[in-house]
């Protein structure tokens, strides 16, 4: 670590994988871990952490997080919105605000980590994704991702470039899991309700994975590292899956039989559309929409860890069967399975 005890200002930290971040940089020992909170601290509660009240919008708030810290993490963002505007809106126009508050309250930051997704991707010519691939985005969210990216290498209204003006490095995750998650959830629910639907024959590896805990340390590890500052990492699982290969993890973990569903990929779209349908009904957005579904059946969702491993030392710590038996157990323990 660079230095005894660094201090780290976290948006998101409220969310998902910010939770998990929060808790490894507390582990790592961080001196202080300021965060920006909308409104309650969700799963941050009881974690010694300094709570900024406000959102990416909230531009005096960004300032008081920022003054004087070592490091900067922004993990805040939507995954999926009813329209492309907000996406845009939260994932590309909140990063900039939150840049440009850099400049002016924290030119002399370390390390500003921007977290971006495989689904910026998109398209690729290869079947495993590396950083140099061109970004042809199929849905929104990755789209707003790739948007985004591209936003720190041009200019912004005063001619700054971001990726030139600030020590940035971008992490692109793919498929996160673990506690706490919501999205992936639906597959371990229906799976428990006995039914176990697959993408396809679902016999060859075609699925990067990575838990919550692997990612947070290689977002760490990213951000302290001096080489990493204008460059582009993957950080998922060492290998990709097969999805049959999920189902035995979860079979096994849920201690259940479970009947498999294969789903040929030309159906795909119309359950998104079912589900998105429904969702209008019930008020909420579902996980699985059309835009999820178009993901699954034409996208890049396979990406290689080699540069992060070569530059920073990324390993992926946790098995596919542990880290999914560790899940599960969460989800009974909070009532979620």
């Amino acid at each position: 670590m660079p230095s005894a005890s660094p201090t780290a200002f976290v948006t998101g930290g409220t969310g998902f994988v910010g939770s998990h971040l929060v808790e490894a940089l507390l582990a790592h020992g961080y001196g202080e871990v300021r965060c920006l909170v909308r409104q309650d601290l969700k799963w941050l509660e009881g974690l010694d952490v300094v709570p900024v009240r406000g959102d990416l919008s909230s531009i005096e708030a960004l300032y008081d997080g920022l003054r004087g810290v070592d490091y900067v993490y922004h993990v805040a963002g939507l995954t999926r919105a009813r329209d492309e505007a907000t996406l845009f809106r939260a994932n590309v126009q909140g990063t900039l605000n939150l840049l440009g508050a850099v400049r002016v309250a924290n030119p002399g930051v370390r390390k500003v980590l921007v977290t971006s997704s495989l689904a910026a991707v998109g398209r690729c010519d290869v079947p495993i994704a590396t950083e140099d691939v061109p970004l042809r985005p199929i849905s929104a969210y990755g789209r707003s991702k790739a948007a985004m990216e591209q936003a720190l290498a041009a200019p912004v209204q005063d001619g700054t470039i971001y990726l030139e003006a600030l020590p940035l490095t971008i992490v692109r995750p793919p498929a996160v899991y673990g506690p706490r998650e919501a999205d992936i959830f639906t597959f371990f629910q229906t799976v428990n309700r006995g039914l176990c639907p697959i993408v396809g024959r679902g016999t060859t590896p075609e699925l990067s994975l990575v838990h919550a805990r692997d990612l947070a340390r290689g977002m760490i590890a990213a951000a302290e590292a001096e080489q990493t500052t204008g460059q582009t990492y993957f950080i998922g699982s060492e290998r990709p899956y097969a999805w049959r290969e999920i189902r035995d993890a979860t079979l096994a973990a849920l201690g259940r039989r479970a009947l498999t569903l294969p789903i040929p990929p030309a159906l795909v779209g119309p359950i998104g559309a079912v589900a998105e349908w429904t969702g209008r009904l019930t008020g909420r957005y579902p996980p699985l929409n059309r835009e999820k579904a178009r993901e699954i059946r034409d996208a890049c969702k396979m990406c290689s860890v080699d540069k992060a491993r070569r530059d920073f030392g990324y390993t992926q710590q946790i098995p596919l069967d542990d880290g999914i038996r560790e899940t599960i157990a969460w989800y009974r323990r909070h009532g979620w399975l």
